[in-house]
């Protein structure tokens, strides 16, 4: 459980830092770099709320 929220706290970390170098540089390829890290960011979350339902499933059968 841990692991998942170091690796979800990471990837946020990391989209927002492409997005402040886009920012600062207006250079296209942060974006972008950014928009992959945020996608990849929003895996992690879904996989984390899967795992948290179904460990209550487990729990409920």
């Amino acid at each position: 459980m841990m692991l998942f929220r170091v690796v979800f706290g990471l990837l946020l970390l990391a989209g927002l830092l492409c997005f402040a170098m886009y920012i600062a540089t207006s250079r296209p390829i942060w974006r972008q770099r950014g928009l992959v890290v945020v996608k990849w960011a929003v895996l992690a979350g879904l996989g984390f709320f899967g795992v948290l339902i179904l460990e209550r499933l487990a729990v409920m059968l």
